[in-house]
């Protein structure tokens, strides 16, 4: 029987938001690890796919779509600041301006292809482990976990890399972004299987909910709480 006691909730919201924040900015580097080339984001930001499983399958759908807005308004409040900061005069004497706007002042274009694949990424893999859940009965935690990362990264990877780098990068260095970056990411979230599995029994056991989105609107602009 589900029960509203959220006591870890708030805590998880904060964690997810801190990722996505700092993956945003750390998504400022371009890095070559081995064979993969990816941006700096990618060592964090598979953790916020981590988190959304778990919101999902132990508070719902709902409870995600908040803590995903949360997190898309969190991003777009920064994006926000530090483009106005940039813009504002600097100090006399200060001599960072030109660094603080090639790392901090994102483009446009990059910061759209954030908020869009973000949403999208994040609301493609709550659905789909949402749904998983209902088919197999609750079973199988592993199956679920991968099979909506697997769809979510796969948006969010994709819409990301087209939507920032289109035209303005070789077509085989763009190619090489996107898969580097999807294997990376899905490559993490099996990793960290077992220790999803942990938080998810932790979390259902301490909180006593576990919830089944059997009656759920999942249009993710809907207010239902």
């Amino acid at each position: 029987m589900e029960k509203q006691a959220t006591r870890y909730l708030e805590i998880i919201t904060g964690i997810f938001v801190a990722v996505v924040i700092i993956s945003n900015i750390a998504s400022t580097k371009i890095l070559l690890f081995g064979p993969f080339t990816f941006d700096g984001g990618t060592l964090l930001f598979p953790v916020s796919y981590i988190f959304g499983d778990i919101l999902t399958e132990v508070y719902g759908y709902k409870a995600s779509r908040r803590v995903i807005w949360t997190g898309f308004l969190s991003v777009l409040g920064m994006s926000a600041v530090l483009w106005i900061v940039g813009v504002l005069p600097a100090a006399e004497g200060w001599p960072y301006q030109e660094a603080y706007h090639n790392i901090l002042m994102v483009t446009p274009r990059i910061a759209i292809a954030s908020l869009i694949a973000f949403s999208a990424g994040e609301f493609s893999n709550s659905f789909i482990l949402a749904k998983m859940k209902i088919l197999t009965d609750g079973k199988h935690l592993w199956m679920r976990t991968i099979g909506s990362t697997l769809v979510g990264e796969g948006v969010d990877t994709m819409l990301f890399c087209v939507i920032a780098f289109a035209g303005t990068l070789p077509g085989d260095l763009l190619m090489a972004i996107i898969i580097s970056n999807y294997i990376f990411k899905v490559g993490i979230e099996i990793a960290a299987t077992p220790a999803t599995y942990k938080l998810v029994g932790f979390l259902k056991k301490r909180e006593e909910i576990d919830v089944y989105d059997r009656e759920t609107n999942f249009n993710p602009f809907s207010m239902q709480i």
